[in-house]
């Protein structure tokens, strides 16, 4: 376990294919009941959270907890990013507090500032841009339904979103057959495609269609999201009516194969971008899919912070000032 140490994770594309295989491997073991040891003893993570948070906080708290160590949760009434501190200050000041920090926070640029002022780890537990540790939670549950990841048919249904944005990197890195179905004027940003296929190593390219027939056609997991995502609450009305088509219900189940498996990141609005015969119904991996963010994220932690101690890390004094 020795690649991640020390390591930032703000895409899931910092990771390679093996690196992306440690995690998923220790993962499994984890499930499994290996004993993960005591990595993040005598050790404390701040846990910030400008965005509210269910599964990602429950998770990687227990998570932390597991390994030795201490959460402390900081909530955006509190810390107040970019308003009562500047972002770099307050990544500053942590630093000298805690060993890392997990930060679900609205905005990438602040993630990317938090990274670059601190000398611990720092983990993207979610921004506008991307959403990392959903998606290697996503693969540790298709690798569990399919026996692989390589190849593996994967149809994303929804908005080319920060989770969608996740799973083109993840898919270019892994050789995933990934299909992204959306209406028109939601596709994945054109950047994030060229960065995919910079990322592609002899894989299938991620395809991007508006006809679901097209993407479900042999698909063996069907993927949705919410259709409005947090800071898009004025263009719901609109996000419905340009959706409605591509809700993941039993027509547009029937689509795909009979043993098509279902996943949705959650939180769910049922009825609107999935019916609820269909989230519980026997096709469902969703909870599964939810449990494993403990797993995936406890690997994770583990394998960064494995064979790391104190004295890795710079002192005050030579840190970076500005």
């Amino acid at each position: 376990m020795g690649t991640l140490v020390g390591r930032d994770l703000l895409s899931i594309a910092d990771l390679s294919a093996a690196e992306i295989a440690a995690v998923l491997d220790l993962g499994e073991a984890l499930k499994r009941g290996t004993d993960p040891g005591r990595p993040l003893a005598g050790r404390t993570l701040a846990m910030i959270f400008q965005r509210p948070s269910n599964r990602t906080r429950v998770s990687f708290e227990v998570a932390i907890q597991r390994l030795g160590g201490h959460p402390i949760p900081l909530f955006n009434s509190e810390i107040q990013i970019g308003e009562r501190e500047s972002t770099a200050d307050i990544s500053r000041i942590l630093d000298r507090y805690v060993d890392g920090m997990v930060a679900r926070l609205a905005s990438h640029r602040d993630l990317r500032a938090l990274a670059q002022w601190a000398d611990g780890p720092v983990i993207n537990a979610m921004t506008d841009r991307e959403h990392p540790c959903q998606v290697l939670a996503d693969c540790l549950t298709v690798r569990e339904l399919l026996g692989g990841l390589e190849g593996a048919r994967v149809c994303y249904v929804g908005d080319g979103n920060n989770v969608c944005t996740s799973w083109i990197y993840a898919a270019s890195v892994l050789g995933i057959d990934l299909r992204v179905v959306g209406p028109p004027g939601y596709e994945p940003a054109r950047e994030v495609l060229e960065r995919a296929a910079a990322l592609t190593r002899g894989g299938p390219p991620v395809r991007c269609t508006h006809e679901p027939a097209e993407g479900l056609e042999d698909a063996q997991v069907i993927y949705t999201d919410v259709w409005t995502s947090m800071g898009q609450e004025a263009e719901q009305q609109q996000r419905r009516a340009d959706f409605a088509h591509l809700q993941v219900n039993p027509a547009l189940l029937a689509m795909a194969p009979p043993g098509a498996r279902v996943m949705h990141c959650l939180p769910a609005h049922r009825g609107e971008e999935i019916t609820d015969d269909v989230l519980d119904g026997p096709q469902s991996a969703v909870f599964d899919q939810a449990e494993n963010r403990l797993w995936a994220q406890e690997a994770l932690l583990a394998l960064i912070f494995s064979g790391a101690t104190p004295e890795t890390r710079a002192s005050p004094a030579s840190r970076s000032t500005p």
